[in-house]
Parts: C-alpha cells; structure tokens; sequence
C-alpha cells in the first residue's frame, strides 16, 4: 500500500502541507521535536481513525486553531486509478460544542474501521522496545490492531466492551458499598460476555495465524537463539466444549463474590496477556535485551508478512527513529525488508545513523517546523 498524495491542515505542527509521494523508502531528516514523528502520526490516523500516542483527539489539531484535518490518496497497486482519498477531520469543542470526529472514505462518512480496509500500517516506533518486557496493555493494543486490520468488528467490540466494563465496575462499587443490587449486573454481563468472547476469538485466531511467521522471522533475525513462540494467556481458558464466549460466562459465575468484595471485574480479555518464550523460557523474564530485541522486530515483520498475504499487498511500514536501537545484524535484515515494500517512511535525525545501502535507494526529505522539503 503507498500514500501518493498527503495533505495536512493544522494537524500538530504543520499548519499547511501538501505533499506527493512516490513508491519506495522514503526517509525524513530532522531535529528532535521538528514534526517527523507527527508526519508519521498522521498516516497512523488515516489507517486507524485515531493517534498512537495522544491521549485525546484534540491533542492532534495545532495548537489554537479550531480544526484540524489529514487527507490522504492511497493506492494498492502501482497505478493510482484504484485510489482512495481517505479524510479525517477533526473540530475542537467550543462553549457548549463537544470535540468532534468526521472520517470519509471517497467522499462518504464512515467509521473509523472502514479506514483499515483501504491503509494498512505497521508501525515500529521507540515506545515498541517495551513490548516483550513491559505492560501487559502494551502487548495487548498491538494484537489488537493487528486483529482489527484482519477481522471487521474488532474495533466496534472493543469500544463496545470499554464501555461495559467501565459501567459494570461502577455497579460493582455500588453493590460492595450496599447501593445496589447484584441482579443490576445481569445486562453488563450479557454486554461483556459478548463482545468479550468476540474479542478473545480474534485474537486467539491471529495469534494463531502470527505464530509461524513470527517463528520463521525471528529464526531469519536470529539463526543462532533459541526457538520463538507466541501464546495467548487468558484468564478465562475454555474447557472442552466451550467457546471463549461461555468460557467468560463461566469465570464470572466463579468470582461473583470476589468481584463484589474488590468492586471491579477481575476477569476478561482487559486482563489478558502475550507471552513470548525461547526454548520454553519467558522471554521477558530471561531474555537479554539483544535477545528481546530480536523478539520485538521479528513480531514486526511477521505483522507486515501476516497482512500482505491476506490482501495480496504489503501494508506501509512506518518506522520512526529506531533504526538508532538496533545492532548492525538487524539493522540489516530490516533494511532488506524495506526495500522489498510498495513504501515506506523512516525517520532520523541524521543520514549518517542509517544504512548507506538503505539512504541511496531512498528519496530523502528534510522537516522542519511546519515544513517538508525534498533533499536532492
């Protein structure tokens, strides 16, 4: 997938860019806090309807300005017929005005999951080395956005169930404060048993999916480790017969008291896991860092091999500022990856930190506050 054309208005730094991009890797040069990661942030809006790291959608829109919006062409295939013009427009509230979020596709409102369909990113950023060893939250959006690049409706539960899980433990603090009464519960249950077993579905069926590209990337990364495999840890693990549906249905029945002693629900796919492991041994527990490493950009290149089979086009690869975090050996495998994609854009704050091969064979850009400018 490629982004021929991108078009930002007041988003972050930038208060007007219009730009056209051709097929390749594409590198963008600059100081820190010069706007290349909000370049990067922007492609992720336009593939998922919302940011990576900003709390809110407000935090998008340049500062003092009421609106903000990103606009994009994407295309497939190399011609640009078959493109689609993807918008997201963001308002900021006002007195007595919430913040609001218009997403088109072609011209036509849609919602934030019918972005996916037309841009697919895999995003590699500083904030993913923590994937093996910290939060079990961090482990868990990154399935999810896989998941919900290859299942429709995955995004829709989630919020659906977010939303039920934040109710129900607002009812389970009135029951254990004696304000309600358990028979309030039955609804929220229905709600999360739900969308709870749909989430756990999709994720255990990628996991699946995942767990051979991941082993055969990370044994081309790193022929000499340990072998790699991926499982999925959840807290409410069906017995013969049960779907991940009446498997939940089972575990709240069991920690009914529990719950309403603690006053939040103790079990569910908000408290699942990832687990990584080399030669049976917990990867985050004992493995070293080079090795998690290896771990983190094998998982990475098995996303790209996992969604360029099931559309028959690699997804856009976006890279920002990593290439700094990685030894020589697997500097060079990514580099070897890239040049093998429709497109790609890696940030750096200097040339000279990447790959000579990598640099010759890209088109270069530098940043600069509110600017973009090619490099000849």
């Amino acid at each position: 997938m490629r982004v021929d054309e991108l078009s930002l208005t007041d988003f972050r730094s930038y208060p007007r860019l219009e730009v056209a991009f051709g097929p390749g890797p594409h590198v963008v040069v600059g100081a820190n806090a010069a706007g290349k990661t909000n370049l990067l942030e922007a492609m992720v809006v336009l593939s998922r309807g919302g940011s990576h790291r900003a709390r809110t959608d407000q935090e998008l829109i340049r500062w003092g300005a009421p609106a903000g919006r990103v606009e994009a062409l994407v295309s497939r295939e190399v011609a640009t017929s078959s493109a689609d013009r993807l918008e997201v427009a963001l308002a900021a509230p006002g007195p007595g005005v919430r913040a609001q979020k218009r997403i088109r596709v072609n011209g036509v409102g849609r919602r934030a999951d019918a972005l996916a369909d037309a841009l697919r990113t895999v995003l590699f950023a500083p904030e993913s080395m923590a994937l093996v060893s910290g939060s079990p939250s961090l482990r868990r959006d990154e399935l999810d956005l896989v998941v919900a690049q290859l299942r429709p409706g995955h995004a829709r539960a989630l919020a659906t169930y977010g939303r039920a899980l934040s109710q129900r433990n607002s009812l389970l603090r009135l029951i254990r404060d004696g304000s309600a009464d358990r028979d309030q519960l039955t609804y929220w249950d229905r709600v999360l048993v739900e969308e709870g077993g749909t989430i756990v579905e999709g994720r255990l069926a990628v996991v699946e999916a995942l767990a051979p590209a991941l082993a055969a990337a990370h044994l081309e990364i790193a022929p000499g480790e340990l072998p790699l495999l991926v499982s999925y840890e959840t807290n409410a693990p069906a017995q013969p017969g049960e779907t991940p549906a009446d498997a939940l249905r089972r575990r709240l029945r069991e920690t009914a008291e529990k719950e309403a002693w603690n006053g939040q629900t103790l079990v569910g796919p908000h408290r699942d896991d990832i687990r990584f492991t080399l030669g049976g041994r917990d990867a985050a527990s004992y493995g070293s860092r080079g090795q998690q490493r290896s771990i983190i950009l094998a998982l990475k290149l098995a996303e790209l091999d996992l969604l360029a089979r099931r559309d028959g086009v690699a997804p856009l690869l976006l890279l920002d500022d990593v290439f700094s975090e990685l030894d020589p050996d697997r500097r060079a495998h990514l580099v070897r990856r890239i040049g093998a994609l429709p497109q790609a854009f890696i940030t750096t704050t200097a040339l000279e930190d990447l790959d000579p091969a990598l640099v010759a064979e890209s088109t270069a850009w530098r940043v600069a506050p509110g600017r973009l400018e090619r490099i000849p």
